[in-house]
């Protein structure tokens, strides 16, 4: 094969040694476990604990994933925010099933969960947008996401004009395509990487009676 268009990466391994998942030590409601690994991820080098990839369908069956971020998790759905229009978004309008996953290498842990997305009420939009920062409430009005520009010097003279139009303004006012989802979960798998491969897979799933766990084979 010609080497120019091969790259053998199967030498790049890494034992996990770190921590084992015991049954006899989780809660029964798998948000318990999610807000303690959440805290520890907090305390990491991690730059971006909250940082999740969401994978989404579109109305033709085509599968997308993007990383967003966690900003509130409320009666055990996971809040975050972009604009209507962006891809995620018109997805997520045609196929309310989505997925969500966290990785945090430092703790040697994955969380995979899968549920329904749907929009948070728009008063609750107008609380967030209006705790950001100046910058990212004008950034918001100055990217159409997802869409095509001409340039580069589209978006940076878009700013201009948005930081203009809203001088003297004590309050900028949020974009009416731009607002929160919640993910409320349904299926939740903690995996914590174990020795020579036999890594721990706890799933919790719901039903009418509220959540049963299993555990998975590595």
């Amino acid at each position: 094969m010609n080497s120019k268009n091969h790259k053998d990466l199967g030498g790049i391994r890494r034992e996990y040694r770190l921590e084992r998942l015991e049954e006899s030590l989780l809660p029964e409601d798998p948000m318990i476990l999610l807000y303690q690994w959440l805290d520890q991820a907090r305390k990491t080098e991690n730059p971006e604990p909250t940082a999740m990839n969401l994978s989404t369908v579109d109305q033709n069956g085509n599968p997308s994933s993007r990383i967003v971020l966690l900003k509130k998790i409320v009666a055990g759905q996971l809040w975050f925010f972009t604009h209507y229009e962006s891809r995620k978004a018109r997805a997520m309008g045609s196929h309310s099933r989505v997925a969500v996953h966290f990785h945090w290498p430092e703790l040697e842990r994955q969380l995979r969960i899968e549920g329904t997305v749907s929009r948070i009420p728009e008063t609750e939009s107008d609380l967030y947008f209006h705790s950001r920062p100046r910058e990212s409430q004008i950034a918001a009005w100055v990217s159409p996401q997802s869409r095509e520009i001409p340039d580069r010097e589209f978006l940076e003279e878009e700013q201009l004009r948005y930081q203009e139009k809203f001088k003297g303004f004590k309050e900028i006012p949020r974009p009416a395509n731009w607002g929160g989802f919640a993910v409320s979960p349904l299926r939740l798998e903690f995996w914590q990487g174990g020795r020579f491969r036999l890594h721990d897979r706890i799933e919790y799933g719901q039903n009418e009676k509220g959540w049963s766990r299993v555990r998975l084979a590595p």
